[in-house]
Parts: structure tokens; C-alpha cells; sequence
């Protein structure tokens, strides 16, 4: 049975975060370590957006959706991108159909791309073209086969996986692509400690495993709570200045932007923040956005908005300092 309270009011922030703790707890029966991963893919979750983790083969990262989707009491796809994969097997396509009585007739085969929670798995090492299949799932909720428009399930979770790109074998998501992610999470190799416990959890007779505690309707309701939270004008100007500041040319722009960015970011870049923003504020017990909210989330939401100029990539600048700098650039009140 839901904690939320029926009737109209302030919204239940003790309920969302014993919710979002239940979760959280769950995660952690399997994945070891990488607590600030766990936090920044739920935060998207509740947020209303997806997710892209990035990291080498072998961390975990694929084993984080599938627990993620064992929590979660949404219907799980996962869609094994590789070079020959085609966009209608990912959102479906038309098939002919034989009534029985001599007449035939086309009928949509729905896709794996229709179900609550999505695994993207090695997104990039599909080609653009296939890549960009999910263009409009991950930003409509639906999808468009022939003149029909075919609606996804609401919530609709996209958990992308890809490899650094350097590796071997893998395409660079276009640009388009990379905005509709809420976050892009890096996930690093675990220290001592964390190998010597995933050994010990992994190596044994025994296998820990996650419950299903979040439903649907509860998922939605805490995306209204999470939307409901206020942010005040002047912290909702500093997330747009912090936009305004990845931009190269302009009198807004920090000092790395200028000199090793090629493009800023978007909108949504700021959006997410804010949005990421009042997730946080929740979970710290306050009912407003603070400038540490807005900030604390830039990295996630920004890294893989900005794109690097030939200077940057030549001397091995990576988003992330920039988006550090940018940081130090913007006051959290102008002229001070």
C-alpha cells in the first residue's frame, strides 16, 4: 500500500525518501560500492529522465539495470546493441497477417522498446542510424512505425550502457542522442576494499538478490512530488548562467569554455539540473532548491552537453574540468 496521502496538500517528503531509500537499500544487497552511481541513476529515475552509464567492460554496470529492474515492478527490456542490429528491432514493425479465411492484413510487432524499464547495453557500439532509433521514444514517449504513432508505457526508463569511446569497435553517439540522457554517469574501477567484497559476494554458494517495493503509480507520484518542489528565481538564474557560462564567444563564457569548447549546452542541460536539484533537496529534508543542489548535479548534466574544440581534444581537456571551471566562473550571486 502507497505512503503518499490522498488528498491535496504539501507533498509527502518523508514518504519519497523512505521510497527512495527503500530502493537504494535494495541496489546495495548486489552492487558494492559506487554509492554516488546508484544516487545519480534513481535521481534520473524520479526526475522524469534517462540515463547513460559509461565505463569499462566489467564493472557492473549492466548488473546495476538488471537490479534496478528487479526493484522496480515495471515490465524489463534489454536490447544488445551491436553493428548489425536495425532500428525495427528495437521499436517493432508492420507484419502481415493472415485472418485464416483467406485475407490478409498488416499488424504492428511491438518491439522491445515497450516496456517500463529499458537496458540499452552497449549502446555505442550500434551505428547512428540505429542509435537514433530511440531519438523519439526517449523524448515523446512513443513511437512511429509507418503513419501509426504508437504510445509507450508511462514510466518509460531508458538505462544505457556504453564503453569509453576509444575502445575497439564502438560509434560515437550523435549529439541529438546524448541531450535526450537526463545524466551521463561515469563508473570507475573499485578500490581494494570494494574487489575484495564483490569477490566475496560473487564467489560463494550464495546469491544476493533485490524485491520488487516501487510500482508504477508510486513511480509517477513521486515525479510529481519531485516536480512540485519550489526553487526560487535567483537559484533557477544561477542554473541558467551556469548554461550561459559553457558557451565559447559569448561575455557570459568561463575562461575553459572559451578556450576548448566547440558548442555549449543546451536547455535541458539546465533543466536537469534543477530538476536533479529538487530530488536532492528532498532527500537533505527541505521543501526548496538550494545553489549547492544546482551545482552538486552539473557534472551528470552537463559532461556529455558540451562538446570539446579541436584544442581540447588535442591536449586531452576533458568535459569534466570545464564543467569545473564553469563552476568556479559562476557566482551564486551576480557582481559578487
Amino acid at each position: 500500500m502507497s505512503n503518499y496521502r490522498e488528498e491535496v496538500g504539501p507533498p509527502d517528503l518523508t514518504a519519497f525518501r523512505e521510497d527512495f531509500e527503500k530502493v537504494r537499500k535494495e541496489l546495495g544487497k548486489v552492487i558494492v560500492g559506487y554509492p554516488d552511481v546508484i544516487e545519480g541513476v534513481l535521481t534520473a529515475l524520479f526526475s522524469g529522465g534517462h540515463c547513460l552509464l559509461e565505463g569499462v567492460p566489467g564493472l557492473g554496470k549492466t548488473m546495476l539495470v538488471r537490479s534496478l529492474a528487479r526493484t522496480l515492478e515495471l515490465e524489463f527490456s534489454r536490447i544488445q546493441f551491436t553493428p548489425d542490429l536495425m532500428p525495427a528491432d528495437i521499436i517493432g514493425t508492420d507484419i502481415v497477417v493472415d485472418d485464416g479465411k483467406g485475407s490478409k492484413s498488416f499488424s504492428f510487432q511491438k518491439g522491445p522498446v515497450f516496456a517500463g524499464i529499458l537496458l540499452a547495453d552497449e549502446i555505442n557500439r550500434a551505428t547512428p542510424k540505429t542509435q537514433s532509433a530511440l531519438l523519439e521514444a526517449m523524448q515523446e514517449g512513443s513511437v512511429t512505425a509507418g503513419r501509426h504513432t504508437y504510445i509507450l508505457p508511462d514510466p518509460f526508463f531508458v538505462l544505457a550502457t556504453q564503453n569509453p569511446i576509444e575502445m575497439e569497435g564502438t560509434y560515437p553517439l550523435p549529439e541529438a542522442q546524448l541531450d535526450r540522457f537526463f545524466f551521463k554517469i561515469i563508473v570507475n574501477s573499485p578500490g581494494r576494499e570494494e574487489l575484495n567484497e564483490i569477490t566475496r559476494r560473487t564467489t560463494g554458494s550464495g546469491q544476493p538478490e533485490c524485491s520488487k517495493n516501487i510500482d508504477g503509480a508510486r513511480i509517477r507520484r513521486m515525479k510529481q512530488i519531485a516536480r512540485s518542489i519550489v526553487i526560487a528565481d535567483h537559484v533557477r538564474d544561477y542554473a541558467s548562467r551556469i548554461i550561459l557560462a559553457t558557451h565559447p564567444g559569448t561575455e557570459h563564457a568561463s575562461p575553459m569554455a572559451s578556450k576548448y569548447l566547440r558548442y555549449g549546452a543546451s536547455p535541458r542541460g539546465a533543466q536537469a539540473m534543477i530538476l536533479a536539484g529538487k530530488v536532492r533537496a528532498i532527500l537533505d529534508g527541505r521543501a526548496n532548491v538550494a545553489f549547492a543542489d544546482v551545482s552538486a548535479s552539473a557534472a551528470n548534466a552537463l559532461r556529455h552537453r558540451i562538446i570539446l574544440n579541436f584544442e581540447g581534444e588535442a591536449e586531452g581537456v576533458g568535459t569534466q574540468a570545464v564543467v569545473e571551471d564553469v563552476l568556479r566562473h559562476v557566482k551564486e550571486y551576480p557582481g559578487k
